[in-house]
């Protein structure tokens, strides 16, 4: 933890007030997931401290907030690459080389499950279900782009690809 304690900018402010204002005065919590992407999205990932600033702003235990975080992987608790790579190795994507997928791009890449290649380019990590079993193996690409049927040459061909976008 930082001994700074996180401060909310006046524009990160107003960004929550308006997503707050899309609920009743009593529902106010509601804003919590819009709130930590947003925090998520000014500063790459989701801090402990920005989570204690957020439970403030909306009225709500910290331990609530925590709780969001911890259980969506689309936030971040710490720093990940300019490109997060997640593959899914639920059942159904395992039976279709889904772990395979996930162990190339790992092989390929040079880390560990969960770990950010040294040019902080690339970030990779399983996950859950992404509801996409018959295109297995899937994976989400910053928590936006699915890609389906990855076998082995189509990571190479993506990872070359992000490669280059990301020297731009």
């Amino acid at each position: 933890m930082s001994s700074t304690p996180y401060q909310l900018s006046d524009a990160t402010r107003a960004r929550f007030d308006r997503e707050v204002a899309k609920y009743p005065a009593e529902q106010r919590q509601s804003a919590v997931m819009a709130c930590l992407a947003i925090v998520q999205q000014e500063q790459g990932h989701v801090s402990r401290e920005s989570e204690d600033a957020i439970a403030e702003y909306l009225g709500m235990p910290a331990i609530a907030v925590y709780e969001v975080t911890t259980f969506y992987n689309m936030y971040n608790q710490r720093p990940v690459g300019k490109f997060k790579l997640n593959v899914c190795t639920n059942l159904p994507c395992q039976l279709r080389n889904g772990q395979q997928a996930l162990d190339h791009l790992l092989t390929k890449l040079g880390v560990e499950e969960g770990g950010t290649t040294a040019d902080g380019v690339f970030t990779v990590q399983k996950c859950e279900c992404l509801g996409a079993c018959a295109d297995a193996p899937v994976m989400l690409v910053n928590d936006r782009q699915m890609c389906s049927f990855m076998s082995h040459e189509r990571l190479d061909e993506l990872v070359d690809t992000l490669k280059a976008h990301a020297k731009n």
